[in-house]
């Protein structure tokens, strides 16, 4: 079992940035893949932002290439999702996702075995 809690949101200015983080529970935590999705309207399918695996590879969805990036540090149990030059586009509420494994090909919201409560990001323009 693992247990995600996000955390960083909150109200940025268009053009800012914002850092979330996502602490982890759970002794293998360095051998899942982990991703951050957003939902950016109630009702909407969560999307794929970033993933990383354990390995080191790293997916970025075409929207955010070139201005977010993910990392982990795997003794502290974290993952993080840097945001730069933030778009009204971006406002969503943010979640942090694990797999026990997802090739890259099929990262998606149905592939992830455990989320957080996810956190909000508000771009204002």
């Amino acid at each position: 079992q693992v247990q995600l809690v996000e955390s960083g949101g909150g109200l940025v200015q268009a053009g800012g940035s914002l850092s979330l983080s996502c602490a982890a529970s759970g002794r293998t935590f360095s051998s899942y893949t982990m991703a951050w999705f957003r939902r950016q309207a109630p009702g909407k399918e969560r999307e794929i932002v970033a993933a990383i695996w354990s390995g080191g590879t790293r997916y970025f969805a075409d929207s955010v290439k070139g201005r977010f990036t993910i990392s982990r540090d795997n003794a502290k149990n974290m993952v993080y999702l840097q945001m730069n030059s933030l778009k009204s586009e971006d406002t969503a509420v943010y979640y942090c996702a694990a797999a026990r494994t997802v090739a890259l090909s099929r990262i998606r919201s149905s592939a992830m075995d455990y989320w957080g409560q996810g956190t909000q990001v508000t771009v204002s323009s």
